[in-house]
């Protein structure tokens, strides 16, 4: 399987800013075929030491394959996502790692 996980920095740090990106998730990125395992969150409250907090908003697909994963990134979802959602984003870090 392959984890794609996604941290997102906003432009506009607020909660609604981050409560619309959280939303667009749920509605762009869900149920694409080889998808087993979906989450979308925001940074916690609390402030370790360890803790990056350079992220507003976490994604984590989990997809059976790589072939999955590479059909997602050219879904048309995926690709509305990213072009109705990117002019909000100051930056974004995507980490891909093989899972058991």
């Amino acid at each position: 399987m392959l984890a794609h996980s996604v941290y997102f920095l906003l432009k506009d740090r607020s909660p609604e800013a981050t409560a619309a990106l959280v939303a667009a998730c749920r509605e762009h990125l869900t149920g694409h075929p080889g998808e087993v395992a979906f989450s979308v969150g925001t940074l916690a409250a609390y402030d370790r030491h360890v803790n990056d907090r350079d992220w507003d908003v976490f994604l984590l697909v989990v997809f059976e394959s790589q072939a999955a994963h590479d059909a997602y990134q050219t879904a048309p979802r995926h690709e509305r996502f990213i072009a109705e959602n990117a002019p909000s984003w100051a930056k974004v870090r995507v980490f891909d790692a093989d899972v058991a």
